[in-house]
């Protein structure tokens, strides 16, 4: 096996484009489990740990996407996330929480979970939730693409990638609403998770945002859920009134995020399970994120 170590991220994109088939690794949480039971074996391997750009993060605004935006390095690690970004990134930092042991966050990235596409990586659920403005920089010897967070997944364990682009960042909105994650497994971390659920709220353009991990070949958001609940919020003037949503619309919406799931029976759960769980994993990432949501209200009325 080759082992390639660029020191500049213009080295790197040469050294990708020279040997397509690398397979770039940084944090390592999930390559070396590959190797080390000999799952995957490649031609070699493009070390970007030199490449500090890589694991740096900033705020700004970009053309086509509206408002504050973090551009995101794709190897700033999980445990950096929860530590400076819980609040503009509040979904994708309470799952960053999720991941694995400390030792794992203080290693693992969004950029890895986006490379390896595992429909049960953490990550996933809050990228979908936090909007469809979140962008994956991807960028080759040719130039750089930007790829819609909905159209990055393509199968199991399959991203949009060409075999010669790497990801350099992510960039995801500025949080303008209460965000969340649920996941079930059998711990809080350290766990691959039997079905995961991220949600957020999106006050500013009166939407709300959903994502489904380890539910579906890949993952995805529930559209029907989405649309459903922002149009029972805006129907009902509940956005500006922060009024109660009723239980009869928490159940639908729970119900709607279930029938989007497509999942199987495996090793860590049933797909009846599964559905049942993505269910009372959105009725109650909806009750809390309202409940902080109306609180914000009664504070900026106070």
């Amino acid at each position: 096996m080759e082992f390639l170590r660029p020191a500049t991220w213009d080295e790197a994109l040469a050294a990708k484009a020279e040997n397509p088939s690398a397979l770039p690794i940084s944090g390592g949480t999930d390559v070396m489990v590959e190797l080390n039971f000999d799952r995957h074996r490649p031609g070699a391997l493009l070390d970007l740990n030199r490449i500090t750009e890589l694991t740096t993060w900033e705020s700004g605004t970009y053309e086509g996407q509206e408002g504050e935006v973090i551009r995101l390095g794709s190897a700033v690690p999980y445990a950096r996330i929860t530590k400076e970004l819980s609040g503009p990134l509040q979904g994708l930092s309470i799952a960053g929480n999720t991941v694995g042991s400390p030792q794992i966050r203080n290693r693992g990235s969004v950029g890895g979970n986006l490379g390896g596409a595992s429909p049960a990586g953490d990550a996933h659920p809050a990228l979908l939730a936090a909007g469809k403005d979140v962008f994956v920089e991807a960028e080759s010897v040719r130039g750089t693409r930007l790829i819609a967070i909905d159209d990055f997944y393509v199968g199991v364990k399959r991203n949009s990638l060409e075999p010669d682009e790497l990801i350099r960042a992510i960039r995801i909105p500025v949080a303008d609403g209460p965000q969340q994650f649920s996941k079930i497994g059998t711990r809080n971390a350290m766990v691959i998770a039997v079905c995961a659920f991220g949600f957020a709220l999106h006050p500013k353009n009166g939407t709300v945002g959903t994502g489904i991990g380890s539910a579906a070949p890949t993952p995805r958001r529930a559209a029907e859920a989405e649309q459903f609940l922002a149009d029972e919020l805006a129907s009902r003037g509940l956005w500006e009134s922060g009024g109660l949503i009723g239980p009869a619309a928490v159940q639908r919406f729970g119900e709607l995020v279930s029938a989007a799931a497509s999942p199987i029976d495996d090793v860590r759960g049933s797909a009846a399970y599964r559905r049942h769980a993505l269910a009372v994993m959105a009725r109650r990432t909806l009750t809390w994120t309202w409940n902080e949501y109306t609180q914000s209200l009664r504070s900026a009325a106070a």
